[in-house]
Protein backbone atom coordinates (compact mmCIF):
# COMPACT_ATOMS: atom_id res chain seq x y z
CA UNK A 1 0.00 0.00 0.00
CA UNK A 2 1.49 3.33 -1.05
CA UNK A 3 1.26 6.36 1.23
CA UNK A 4 1.87 10.06 0.67
CA UNK A 5 3.19 12.75 2.94
CA UNK A 6 0.74 15.23 1.38
CA UNK A 7 -2.53 13.51 2.25
CA UNK A 8 -3.90 10.38 3.91
CA UNK A 9 -4.51 7.25 1.90
CA UNK A 10 -8.01 7.13 0.38
CA UNK A 11 -10.54 4.73 1.71
CA UNK A 12 -13.07 2.76 -0.38
CA UNK A 13 -15.76 5.44 -0.14
CA UNK A 14 -13.33 8.23 -1.07
CA UNK A 15 -12.17 6.27 -4.13
CA UNK A 16 -15.75 5.72 -5.26
CA UNK A 17 -16.52 9.40 -4.74
CA UNK A 18 -13.48 10.49 -6.78
CA UNK A 19 -14.43 8.12 -9.59
CA UNK A 20 -17.94 9.61 -9.61
CA UNK A 21 -16.55 13.16 -9.71
CA UNK A 22 -14.27 12.22 -12.60
CA UNK A 23 -17.12 10.71 -14.60
CA UNK A 24 -19.34 13.74 -14.00
CA UNK A 25 -16.56 16.16 -14.98
CA UNK A 26 -15.76 14.27 -18.18
CA UNK A 27 -19.46 14.13 -19.07
CA UNK A 28 -19.87 17.89 -18.53
CA UNK A 29 -16.74 18.57 -20.57
CA UNK A 30 -17.94 16.41 -23.46
CA UNK A 31 -21.38 18.05 -23.35
CA UNK A 32 -19.83 21.53 -23.43
CA UNK A 33 -17.59 20.58 -26.35
CA UNK A 34 -20.55 19.12 -28.23
CA UNK A 35 -22.60 22.28 -27.59
CA UNK A 36 -19.81 24.49 -28.94
CA UNK A 37 -19.36 22.22 -31.97
CA UNK A 38 -23.10 22.17 -32.68
CA UNK A 39 -23.43 25.93 -32.33
CA UNK A 40 -20.57 26.54 -34.75
CA UNK A 41 -22.00 24.04 -37.22
CA UNK A 42 -25.44 25.65 -36.96
CA UNK A 43 -23.92 29.06 -37.76
CA UNK A 44 -22.09 27.48 -40.71
CA UNK A 45 -18.71 28.37 -39.19
CA UNK A 46 -17.37 24.85 -39.78
CA UNK A 47 -18.13 24.80 -43.49
CA UNK A 48 -15.07 23.95 -45.56
CA UNK A 49 -15.52 27.06 -47.69
CA UNK A 50 -14.57 29.22 -44.69
CA UNK A 51 -11.40 27.21 -43.91
CA UNK A 52 -10.33 26.46 -47.46
CA UNK A 53 -8.36 29.70 -48.14
CA UNK A 54 -5.85 28.85 -45.41
CA UNK A 55 -5.08 25.44 -46.90
CA UNK A 56 -5.38 25.96 -50.66
CA UNK A 57 -4.16 29.50 -51.31
CA UNK A 58 -1.03 31.42 -50.22
CA UNK A 59 -2.84 34.75 -50.52
CA UNK A 60 -4.13 35.07 -46.92
CA UNK A 61 -0.71 34.13 -45.59
CA UNK A 62 1.22 36.49 -47.84
CA UNK A 63 -1.22 39.40 -47.70
CA UNK A 64 -2.38 39.39 -44.07
CA UNK A 65 -0.82 36.82 -41.74
CA UNK A 66 2.88 37.10 -42.63
CA UNK A 67 3.03 40.95 -42.56
CA UNK A 68 1.14 40.94 -39.26
CA UNK A 69 3.46 38.30 -37.81
CA UNK A 70 6.49 40.34 -38.90
CA UNK A 71 5.17 43.41 -37.07
CA UNK A 72 4.40 41.36 -33.98
CA UNK A 73 7.90 39.88 -33.89
CA UNK A 74 9.47 43.27 -34.61
CA UNK A 75 7.63 44.99 -31.75
CA UNK A 76 8.30 42.11 -29.34
CA UNK A 77 11.99 41.96 -30.30
CA UNK A 78 12.67 45.66 -29.79
CA UNK A 79 10.66 45.71 -26.56
CA UNK A 80 12.60 42.74 -25.22
CA UNK A 81 15.93 44.16 -26.41
CA UNK A 82 15.36 47.36 -24.42
CA UNK A 83 13.37 45.99 -21.46
CA UNK A 84 15.84 43.27 -20.42
CA UNK A 85 18.86 45.51 -19.74
CA UNK A 86 16.63 48.23 -18.24
CA UNK A 87 14.99 45.68 -15.96
CA UNK A 88 18.36 44.34 -14.86
CA UNK A 89 19.61 47.89 -14.23
CA UNK A 90 16.62 48.91 -12.12
CA UNK A 91 16.53 45.57 -10.32
CA UNK A 92 20.16 45.89 -9.28
CA UNK A 93 19.61 49.56 -8.51
CA UNK A 94 16.92 48.65 -5.97
CA UNK A 95 19.51 46.54 -4.14
CA UNK A 96 22.09 49.34 -4.01
CA UNK A 97 23.44 50.61 -0.69
CA UNK A 98 23.26 54.16 -2.05
CA UNK A 99 19.96 55.91 -1.47
CA UNK A 100 20.41 58.17 -4.51
CA UNK A 101 20.29 55.03 -6.66
CA UNK A 102 17.91 52.87 -4.66
CA UNK A 103 15.12 55.45 -4.23
CA UNK A 104 14.74 56.55 -7.88
CA UNK A 105 14.91 52.92 -9.04
CA UNK A 106 12.12 51.99 -6.63
CA UNK A 107 9.94 54.94 -7.69
CA UNK A 108 10.32 54.15 -11.41
CA UNK A 109 9.60 50.45 -10.94
CA UNK A 110 6.56 50.91 -8.71
CA UNK A 111 5.14 53.71 -10.87
CA UNK A 112 5.25 51.99 -14.25
CA UNK A 113 4.36 48.59 -12.83
CA UNK A 114 1.12 50.03 -11.45
CA UNK A 115 -0.07 51.47 -14.80
CA UNK A 116 -1.79 49.18 -17.33
CA UNK A 117 0.33 48.65 -20.41
CA UNK A 118 -2.55 49.77 -22.66
CA UNK A 119 -2.60 53.22 -21.03
CA UNK A 120 1.16 53.47 -21.53
CA UNK A 121 0.75 52.67 -25.23
CA UNK A 122 -2.04 55.23 -25.71
CA UNK A 123 -0.08 57.92 -23.85
CA UNK A 124 3.08 57.21 -25.84
CA UNK A 125 1.14 57.36 -29.10
CA UNK A 126 -0.37 60.72 -28.17
CA UNK A 127 3.05 62.05 -27.16
CA UNK A 128 4.69 60.93 -30.39
CA UNK A 129 1.84 62.41 -32.44
CA UNK A 130 2.17 65.74 -30.60
CA UNK A 131 5.93 66.20 -30.45
CA UNK A 132 7.29 64.28 -33.45
CA UNK A 133 6.74 64.09 -37.19
CA UNK A 134 6.97 60.31 -37.48
CA UNK A 135 5.05 58.44 -40.15
CA UNK A 136 1.89 56.79 -38.88
CA UNK A 137 3.19 53.22 -39.06
CA UNK A 138 6.47 54.15 -37.36
CA UNK A 139 4.64 56.13 -34.68
CA UNK A 140 2.39 53.18 -33.86
CA UNK A 141 5.38 50.84 -33.66
CA UNK A 142 7.24 53.23 -31.34
CA UNK A 143 4.15 53.66 -29.16
CA UNK A 144 3.65 49.90 -28.78
CA UNK A 145 7.33 49.32 -28.04
CA UNK A 146 7.43 52.20 -25.54
CA UNK A 147 4.43 50.89 -23.61
CA UNK A 148 5.82 47.36 -23.56
CA UNK A 149 9.26 48.55 -22.45
CA UNK A 150 8.04 50.76 -19.60
CA UNK A 151 5.78 48.12 -18.13
CA UNK A 152 7.85 45.00 -18.69
CA UNK A 153 11.13 46.58 -17.63
CA UNK A 154 9.50 47.29 -14.26
CA UNK A 155 8.28 43.70 -13.95
CA UNK A 156 11.65 42.31 -15.03
CA UNK A 157 13.34 44.53 -12.44
CA UNK A 158 11.35 42.81 -9.70
CA UNK A 159 12.21 39.41 -11.18
CA UNK A 160 15.91 40.27 -11.12
CA UNK A 161 15.70 41.61 -7.58
CA UNK A 162 13.82 38.56 -6.33
CA UNK A 163 16.22 36.20 -8.10
CA UNK A 164 19.25 37.81 -6.47
CA UNK A 165 17.63 37.91 -3.02
CA UNK A 166 16.73 34.21 -3.31
CA UNK A 167 20.41 33.24 -3.12
CA UNK A 168 21.78 32.21 0.29
CA UNK A 169 23.36 35.00 2.31
CA UNK A 170 26.51 32.92 2.54
CA UNK A 171 27.29 33.61 -1.13
CA UNK A 172 27.72 37.32 -0.44
CA UNK A 173 29.59 36.70 2.82
CA UNK A 174 32.01 34.33 1.11
CA UNK A 175 32.69 36.86 -1.66
CA UNK A 176 33.37 39.57 0.93
CA UNK A 177 35.63 37.23 2.85
CA UNK A 178 37.95 36.81 -0.13
CA UNK A 179 38.11 40.54 -0.75
CA UNK A 180 35.56 41.13 -3.49
CA UNK A 181 33.91 44.53 -3.74
CA UNK A 182 30.13 44.71 -4.00
CA UNK A 183 30.23 45.31 -7.76
CA UNK A 184 32.47 42.29 -8.24
CA UNK A 185 30.24 40.21 -5.98
CA UNK A 186 27.19 41.12 -8.03
CA UNK A 187 28.91 40.58 -11.39
CA UNK A 188 30.86 37.40 -10.70
CA UNK A 189 28.93 35.64 -7.92
CA UNK A 190 25.29 36.65 -7.55
CA UNK A 191 24.12 37.36 -11.12
CA UNK A 192 25.54 34.18 -12.73
CA UNK A 193 23.92 32.00 -10.07
CA UNK A 194 20.57 33.80 -10.07
CA UNK A 195 20.09 33.62 -13.86
CA UNK A 196 18.97 29.99 -13.67
CA UNK A 197 16.43 30.80 -10.96
CA UNK A 198 15.14 33.84 -12.85
CA UNK A 199 14.91 32.17 -16.26
CA UNK A 200 11.37 30.66 -15.96
CA UNK A 201 9.91 33.98 -14.81
CA UNK A 202 11.80 35.90 -17.51
CA UNK A 203 10.48 33.55 -20.20
CA UNK A 204 6.94 33.97 -18.88
CA UNK A 205 7.38 37.72 -19.22
CA UNK A 206 8.70 37.32 -22.77
CA UNK A 207 5.52 35.41 -23.62
CA UNK A 208 3.51 38.28 -22.10
CA UNK A 209 5.40 40.76 -24.29
CA UNK A 210 4.57 38.77 -27.44
CA UNK A 211 0.89 38.56 -26.53
CA UNK A 212 0.59 42.19 -25.41
CA UNK A 213 1.56 43.41 -28.86
CA UNK A 214 -2.04 42.55 -29.74
CA UNK A 215 -3.18 45.48 -27.58
CA UNK A 216 -1.57 47.84 -30.05
CA UNK A 217 -3.52 46.27 -32.87
CA UNK A 218 -6.84 46.28 -31.00
CA UNK A 219 -6.68 49.92 -29.84
CA UNK A 220 -4.01 51.77 -31.82
CA UNK A 221 -4.63 49.98 -35.15
CA UNK A 222 -1.02 48.81 -35.20
CA UNK A 223 -0.92 46.25 -38.06
CA UNK A 224 0.21 43.26 -36.00
CA UNK A 225 -0.89 39.62 -36.18
CA UNK A 226 -4.25 39.90 -34.41
CA UNK A 227 -5.18 43.04 -36.35
CA UNK A 228 -5.01 41.03 -39.57
CA UNK A 229 -8.19 39.16 -38.61
CA UNK A 230 -10.59 41.97 -39.46
CA UNK A 231 -9.56 42.62 -43.10
CA UNK A 232 -8.92 38.92 -43.67
CA UNK A 233 -12.37 37.96 -42.43
CA UNK A 234 -13.99 40.67 -44.55
CA UNK A 235 -12.32 39.38 -47.72
CA UNK A 236 -13.02 35.70 -47.15
CA UNK A 237 -16.73 35.47 -46.45
CA UNK A 238 -16.95 36.49 -42.79
CA UNK A 239 -14.92 33.49 -41.60
CA UNK A 240 -14.14 35.14 -38.27
CA UNK A 241 -13.93 31.89 -36.29
CA UNK A 242 -11.54 30.35 -38.80
CA UNK A 243 -9.33 33.46 -38.78
CA UNK A 244 -9.18 33.65 -35.00
CA UNK A 245 -8.42 29.93 -34.80
CA UNK A 246 -5.50 30.18 -37.23
CA UNK A 247 -4.10 33.24 -35.44
CA UNK A 248 -4.46 31.54 -32.05
CA UNK A 249 -2.60 28.49 -33.32
CA UNK A 250 0.22 30.73 -34.55
CA UNK A 251 0.47 32.42 -31.14
CA UNK A 252 0.49 29.01 -29.46
CA UNK A 253 3.24 27.72 -31.75
CA UNK A 254 5.32 30.86 -31.23
CA UNK A 255 5.04 30.82 -27.45
CA UNK A 256 5.62 27.06 -27.32
CA UNK A 257 8.84 27.56 -29.27
CA UNK A 258 9.94 30.22 -26.77
CA UNK A 259 9.20 28.08 -23.72
CA UNK A 260 10.83 25.01 -25.28
CA UNK A 261 13.99 26.97 -26.03
CA UNK A 262 13.99 28.36 -22.51
CA UNK A 263 13.61 24.88 -21.02
CA UNK A 264 16.52 23.65 -23.12
CA UNK A 265 18.65 26.65 -22.11
CA UNK A 266 17.79 26.23 -18.42
CA UNK A 267 18.76 22.56 -18.52
CA UNK A 268 22.00 23.40 -20.29
CA UNK A 269 22.86 26.04 -17.70
CA UNK A 270 22.14 23.66 -14.84
CA UNK A 271 24.27 20.92 -16.40
CA UNK A 272 27.04 23.44 -17.03
CA UNK A 273 27.06 24.48 -13.39
CA UNK A 274 27.23 20.88 -12.23
CA UNK A 275 30.11 20.04 -14.58
CA UNK A 276 32.31 23.11 -14.09
CA UNK A 277 35.23 22.87 -11.76
CA UNK A 278 35.92 26.57 -11.40
CA UNK A 279 38.04 27.37 -8.35
CA UNK A 280 39.56 30.56 -7.04
CA UNK A 281 43.29 31.00 -7.26
CA UNK A 282 45.63 33.75 -6.16
CA UNK A 283 46.31 36.38 -8.78
CA UNK A 284 49.87 37.63 -9.22
CA UNK A 285 48.87 41.23 -8.39
CA UNK A 286 47.12 40.28 -5.17
CA UNK A 287 43.68 40.24 -6.74
CA UNK A 288 41.41 37.27 -7.53
CA UNK A 289 41.73 34.97 -10.45
CA UNK A 290 39.03 32.55 -11.61
CA UNK A 291 40.44 29.43 -13.20
CA UNK A 292 38.95 26.21 -14.49
CA UNK A 293 41.96 24.15 -13.45
CA UNK A 294 41.10 21.27 -11.08
CA UNK A 295 42.59 21.31 -7.56
CA UNK A 296 46.00 19.70 -7.24
CA UNK A 297 46.24 17.00 -4.59
CA UNK A 298 49.41 17.15 -2.52
CA UNK A 299 50.05 14.87 0.41
CA UNK A 300 46.46 13.71 0.68
CA UNK A 301 45.01 17.25 0.81
CA UNK A 302 43.56 19.51 -1.85
CA UNK A 303 45.74 22.47 -2.59
CA UNK A 304 44.49 25.26 -4.82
Amino acid sequence: MTTSVLFDAQGPRAKQRNILYTVVFVAVLVAAAWWVFSSLAEKQQLDWVKWEPFFTSPQPWETYIWPGLQNTLKAAFFALLIALPLGALFGIGRLSDHRWMRMPSGVVVEFFRAIPVLILMITANAAYAEFTTLATEDRLLYAVVTGLVLYNASVLAEIVRAGILSLPRGQTDAAKAIGMRKGQTMRYVLLPQSVTAMLPAIVSQIVVIVKDTALGGAVLTFPELLASVRPMSANYGANTIACFTIIALIYMALNFALTSFASWLEGRLRRGKKSTGAVVGAAPAGGLEITDAPPVKTGGTDKI
